[in-house]
């Protein structure tokens, strides 16, 4: 039996956290992963994260893995156990790993388990016909092995994962039938919701999956309307041709080691399921037994790297010799980072969640908030702004247009976020003072530059020149497919519900490595489409 200061099971994001936090602070540390390889859910992660600057905003999930794991491979503290599974952990914190179809027994002075969740199933009839896939399998065939699932997806589910993972599916060259959601209002962030709309892809909230089609696999589905009550309203029935099904219905905490050591569990709703109980410095009710990401409560990834944060600092401050002050002020520093996260109105679920574990933060939650909240109903139940919404968000004089290009924000949900703020050289965009509230463009100080095009993880900003010619505009749109246009090209261009307005004409192509994979096209378009063009799609037959 090995002998160890900090064993962490799990290398996804808030393992590695961890893991680092720890380590730097002098702790000897074993990273046991299950897989030949780190990362967890941040491997398959091709799209930006939202949040704050100081945790990654702004940036891809894969390359903040090949950060974290640069830092990893640098720090001689931390040793990586791959293809290494926990099989049980004993009432003595004996813990037992296999690996290479061996086990060794190790006893270490402290554990962090950071091992992430499982994705939840939906009952429906011919559930288990080849071509039903959850989408952490969608992502893991196209984004880890180049594999294409399929070339017709109906995706359950509205959620973050299953509007990013639709997009994902698009980039890829799937087409995707529809987005079904049982709720009356899309769950994930609207900016997601309506960079798919402008692409064509419809979201019927208020629907479900009745039965998968077909014999040897899946053919289509058949879906229905669900009234106020979740019940099915009558002669609803629509089939959907599809070739597979993608459920992304949520994730369950996978709590089953910390259940085999007696950790204490309570059942959670707003937190995915059963979570262990813990404190503030993520210790269970086990001493020196702790927990970070998503094992102690569903959250997005920059949640759970804070979590691995506290985790792997508290057994740093406990364990350590040197530096105590220093790592309090760390923890605490990673404890007002998170409720600065959770604060916002799509954290309720998570406030509600955590005060049922008597994890009462007793701030107010909406300190610095705008006064002004817009009425998104129409959002959230479509993925389409109403006018009001734009209204809201537009110049509020015609002839602030004709000074040039200005940016427009099209960004209309308080969450946590903050790339467009921290990207602008002029100081024009703001959230007064918190990251949740909505993004507002200074049109005084605009210069219509178009950084923040190219900053936005939710493509939600937009440049209009509208005064471009006598009868054109130009309207500066992000870009993130293959292939991209050529300076010259023709191609279609679309409205906020992916309808074809007119051809235009491609100006101006910013791609390089400052723009990071997501290009800002500058189309040149009739004048009379300028507050409408906001999507385009390159025709085959015009590409060169």
């Amino acid at each position: 039996m090995e002998n160890l200061e900090l064993l962490v099971v799990g290398g996804g994001p808030a393992g590695l956290s961890a893991a680092l936090a720890a380590a730097n602070y002098g702790i000897k540390v074993s990273l046991a992963e299950e897989r030949e390889f780190l990362g967890g859910q941040l491997i398959k992660q091709t799209h930006r994260f939202f949040g704050s600057e100081k945790e990654y905003a702004g940036t891809r999930g894969i390359d903040i893995l090949r950060k974290l794991i640069d830092e990893v491979n640098k720090n001689k503290n931390i040793e990586v156990l791959l293809s290494s599974r926990v099989l049980g952990i004993y009432e003595d914190n004996v813990v037992t790993i296999l690996n290479d179809h061996k086990m060794k027994k190790y006893y270490p002075q402290s554990i962090i388990f950071a091992t992430g969740a499982s994705e939840k199933f939906l009952a429906f009839e011919n559930n288990d016909l080849p071509g039903i896939f959850g989408a952490g399998a969608v992502q893991t065939l196209m984004n880890v092995y180049g594999v294409m699932p399929a070339t017709n997806v109906l995706m359950i589910g509205s959620g973050n994962i299953g509007l990013i993972v639709s997009y994902q599916l698009l980039q890829a060259g799937v087409k995707v039938a529809a987005i079904v959601e049982a709720a009356p209002k899309i769950g994930g962030y609207s900016v997601h919701a309506s960079k798919l709309r402008r692409l064509g892809v419809p979201i019927l909230t208020s629907h479900t999956i009745k039965k998968a089609i077909g014999k040897e696999k899946v053919e289509g589905a058949v879906i229905c309307e669900l009234d106020n009550d979740w019940n099915e309203v009558k002669d609803t029935e629509q089939l959907i041709k599809c070739d597979a099904i993608c459920l992304s219905v949520g994730l369950t905490p996978l709590v089953d080691l910390l259940k085999q050591r007696k950790v204490k569990t309570t059942y959670v709703s707003e937190l995915g399921g059963y979570v262990p109980l813990r404190d503030e410095n993520m210790e269970t009710s086990i001493k020196n037994l702790f927990v970070a990401g998503d094992v102690s409560g569903i959250e997005e990834a920059t949640a759970a790297m804070i979590e691995g944060q506290i985790a792997g600092l508290s057994v740093a401050k406990r364990i350590g010799k040197n530096n105590k002050k220093e790592i309090e002020k760390r923890i605490e520093e990673g404890k007002n980072e998170l409720e600065l996260l959770r604060s916002g109105p799509v954290g309720k679920k998570i406030r509600k969640g955590l005060s049922k574990l008597g994890l009462n933060h007793g701030k107010n939650y909406n300190e610095n908030f705008s006064e002004e909240a817009l009425d998104i109903s129409h959002l959230m139940k479509t993925g389409v702004p109403s006018e009001e919404n734009l209204k809201n968000k537009l110049p509020s004089e015609e002839k602030v247009f004709d000074k040039g290009p200005i940016a427009i924000s099209e960004c209309f949900q308080r969450f946590p976020c903050d790339p467009c703020v921290k990207s602008c050289p002029f100081n024009a965009i703001s959230e007064n003072g918190n990251i949740n509230n909505i993004p507002y463009v200074d049109f005084e100080k605009c210069t219509g530059c178009g950084i923040c095009v190219s900053k936005c993880p939710g493509l939600a900003m937009f440049v209009v020149h509208k005064n471009f010619s006598e009868t054109t505009s130009v309207v500066i749109m992000p870009y993130e497919f293959l292939p991209r246009p050529h300076k010259g090209e023709i191609v279609k261009v679309f409205d906020r519900e992916g309808k074809y307005l007119c051809d235009g004409k491609v100006i101006r192509i910013l791609d390089g490595k400052f723009q990071d994979k997501t290009a800002a096209v500058s189309i040149e378009i009739p004048k009379r489409y300028y507050l409408q063009a906001r999507n385009f799609k390159v025709e085959e037959g015009n590409h060169g």
